[in-house]
């Protein structure tokens, strides 16, 4: 009878702490949007749950009293608060709303389609970037930034002057298109030069797309396309500051203000100052080991008020750069003379873009821009004095028909290029190069259903120097649900090639320069694969994108380093291929930890006959990482970033003792940053953690760069080698371990 008892008793307990447990129900939103997947849990409690695709949740049993609520989700800010539950019935909260970080799907985004459709629904690809990503690793330029993207690395070409491109998935530079508000800013000659002084602080977003693009953008676009959208003047803060400096006395200050001008005009001013001036030699090769610099860049954006909602803006851009890099006893009155060795480099740059809604009832767009780019330059006893003017224009229509989004463009540049080089003086005679691209592009965008959409582009351009090209592309993009989304894009891609305004070992005076025959325009065929997975876990959320992607080249022009003296440059009579497969992961935890990491596996190859060879400075594998933590009570938080390649192969002289394969290498960082509630913040941190650093003896024949003593050494021993002077030996900057410290305010 006893245990009867005892067994009713602990049922009639058991009901009532069942009855006492409480309930919480709720939804999560972002703007208008709810937010799938999203991880709800308590900090105290081990019960959680996740949002349905309506961004509703309902956990239960609770334990009834008083709980810190917290709710996170890829590409948003982690939410917390505390919350009382009952101790029976239903709690509920309707006002979660989780503000969008970089990484979100419900983004805008342009660069994929030309039209602003969210990153969930784009057919194409897109990778966006804000600044808070770039935060987390600060820089003074985008190009510096751009580091600790998958896939993506900033390549320096000159160990003495430090300029750069940017490489994606294994390819060149040049085969990048580099973008301002989508206009073809920077394109050419200012490739090289102009990444810099862009102000991070007007900086909304970056926007990545991988793989052919020239159906919608012409040539250059054949790697890929990096568009940095700029801050609207309505959005953007009223004020910001950001003043950082390094232990090797660099100096970089980037401001941003906001103004109006009457009630139907409002105005974003940028600035960005960036001065390194101490010529550093710690490999003790008698060259700085860093390219001195002094620079200035200020941007102004105007936004005009309309009927309707109709867009009209104007932007403008002016650039100043004095760059120098060379043996360190040089300055200015050794310019271009063959006494001491400098690169010596004046570049001023002048654009202006905008965009004009017409007054119809149809969405017809008018795009222009305009950049003006003038550089002075010696390398050593070369001198290098180049002008360039790209004006563009475009025209487009946008149209919504049943299940077609059409997209239709009138597009026109005109190239101007003149420098002193044979690219335009041919004996004796002056002769610049005008280049007309007339073109016409259409695409059409099919919406099956909600889970099959097929995007369809062909463009024509007409260049009247190579004449008529045609870049057909073809996306498809299936979403069975919003955990899964797969895209298919094919496509083809172009680029008209200047040798002088892209490779800088054309300009460095230390090979002559030597083309075969007459270029032709290189043309690729691209296919890529892109799978995106989301996976809520217990008090975390996952997000997997993979892509396969393949490139075929033919004309592709190839240069050759196996003379000592010259380059000689050719189309491949073969081919050459780009193929691999990149892997990027996104982890956030309902605890503020989150974990950001990529991995891009490749194999690029050039095929002449039966010669299959790897073009230099090309990592077969590249990897990036970053890992944030922060302590919201104290306003801290923590970021370590960083990213490894694999070997490379380097231009060694036909007999070098210098190694002809890079070592794998990594720069890692670490940044701790503190937040006022006053719109203040303070960071520092160290760059270059491992103080990796390249060979000391990168510059070859250092101790005579004008080659007056080939066959001999600095002590004037005999070189078994015959080494003669070349700075093109370069894989990773020449910047060792440094710390940093900076300043940032904000004023909404």
């Amino acid at each position: 009878m006893s245990a009867r008892i005892i067994c009713l008793f602990l049922c009639l307990a058991a009901s009532a702490t069942a009855v006492a447990q409480g309930r919480l129900k709720g939804k999560v939103t972002s703007g208008d949007q709810p937010v799938p997947f999203a991880s709800i849990g308590f900090k105290d409690l081990k019960t959680g749950t996740v949002t349905n695709e309506a961004g509703e949740f309902d956990i239960s049993p609770v334990t009834p009293g008083r709980h810190i609520l917290q709710v996170s989700a890829v590409g948003y800010v982690t939410y917390s608060q505390p919350i009382q539950i009952k101790a029976s019935g239903t709690t509920t909260v309707t006002a979660i709303r989780l503000e969008a970080t970089s990484s979100s799907l419900n983004e805008v985004v342009v660069s994929g389609t030309l039209r602003p459709v969210t990153k969930m629904e784009s057919p194409v690809p897109v990778e966006v970037y804000s600044p808070v990503f770039f935060k987390k690793n600060p820089t003074p330029s985008i190009f510096d930034a751009l580091q600790n993207v998958n896939g993506v690395r900033p390549q320096l070409n000159c160990n003495v002057c430090n300029t750069g491109d940017i490489h994606i998935n294994g390819l060149e530079g040049p085969y990048t298109m580099v973008m301002i508000d989508g206009m073809p800013i920077v394109s050419a000659l200012s490739t090289v030069y102009g990444l810099s002084g862009i102000p991070n602080s007007l900086v909304e977003r970056v926007e990545i797309v991988k793989g052919p693009a020239s159906t919608l953008y012409g040539s250059e676009a054949v790697a890929g396309l990096i568009n940095i959208i700029t801050k609207s003047p309505a959005s953007a803060p009223a004020f910001t500051a950001d003043v950082m400096a390094t232990s090797w006395q660099e100096y970089n200050v980037d401001m941003g203000m906001r103004f109006r001008a009457g009630a139907k005009a409002e105005s974003l001013l940028g600035l960005n100052y960036f001065n390194y001036q101490h010529p550093y030699d710690k490999n003790g090769d008698g060259f700085t080991d860093v390219t001195l610099q002094h620079r200035i860049s200020v941007f102004n954006k105007w936004n005009f008020k309309r009927r309707e909602e109709r867009v009209a803006t104007i932007a403008a851009r002016y650039f100043y750069e004095d760059r120098w890099g060379g043996q360190t006893q040089w300055d200015k009155q050794w310019r271009g003379t063959d006494s001491v060795y400098g690169e010596s480099i004046f570049t001023s740059r002048a654009e202006v873009i905008g965009q004009y809604q017409l007054p119809l009832k149809e969405r017809v767009m008018l795009q222009a821009s305009f950049n003006y780019h003038n550089q002075n330059s010696y390398y050593g006893v070369t001198p290098f004095m180049a002008k360039q003017t790209i004006s563009f224009v475009q025209l487009t229509w946008d149209k919504v028909v049943g299940k077609h989004n059409l997209l239709a463009g009138l597009p026109f540049r005109y190239t101007f290029y003149d420098d002193n080089t044979v690219a335009t003086n041919e004996k004796g005679v002056n002769e610049p190069e005008r280049t007309l691209l007339p073109g016409v592009f259409v695409q059409d965008e099919i919406k099956f259903s909600s889970k099959h959409s097929l995007l369809a582009g062909l463009r024509y351009d007409y260049n009247s120097i190579h004449g008529n090209i045609f870049t057909p592309r073809l996306a498809y993009k299936w979403s069975p649900n919003y955990r899964n989304v797969l895209r298919l894009n094919a496509g083809t891609g172009y680029r008209v090639v200047s040798i002088f305004t892209e490779d800088h070992a054309a300009l460095s005076g230390a090979r002559e320069v030597v083309i075969q025959n007459k270029l032709k325009p290189e043309r690729s065929w691209n296919v890529n694969l892109n799978y995106t997975k989301k996976i809520p876990v217990n008090n975390a959320f996952l997000n997997l994108d993979a892509t396969a992607f393949y490139t075929y080249f033919s004309n592709k022009i190839i240069p050759d380093y196996s003379k000592p003296d010259t380059i000689a440059y050719d189309n491949l009579s073969g081919h050459a291929i780009s193929k691999g497969f990149s892997f990027n992961a996104d982890l956030m935890f309902a605890f503020p930890l989150k974990v950001l990491a990529g991995v891009t596996v490749m194999d690029v190859y050039e095929k002449d006959g039966s010669t299959k060879t790897r073009p230099m400075l090309t990592e077969r594998f590249s990897g990036t990482w970053a890992v944030s933590y922060s302590f919201p009570k104290a306003g801290l938080s923590i970021d370590y970033t960083g990213n490894i390649y694999g070997p490379m192969l380097l231009p060694v002289q036909p007999v070098d003792p210098r190694p002809s394969r890079s070592p794998v290498w990594s720069i890692q960082n670490v940044q701790l940053t503190k937040k006022f509630g006053t719109g203040w913040e303070i960071y520092g941190g160290v760059k270059n953690l491992l103080n990796f650093l390249p060979p000391k003896n990168s510059i070859s024949h250092a101790h005579d760069p004008f080659d007056k003593n080939v066959g001999y050494n600095a002590d004037g021993s005999v070189d078994p080698y015959k080494m003669t002077f070349d700075p093109a030996y370069v894989f990773a900057p020449n910047q060792g371990i440094r710390g940093f410290l900076g300043v940032r305010f904000t004023k909404q």
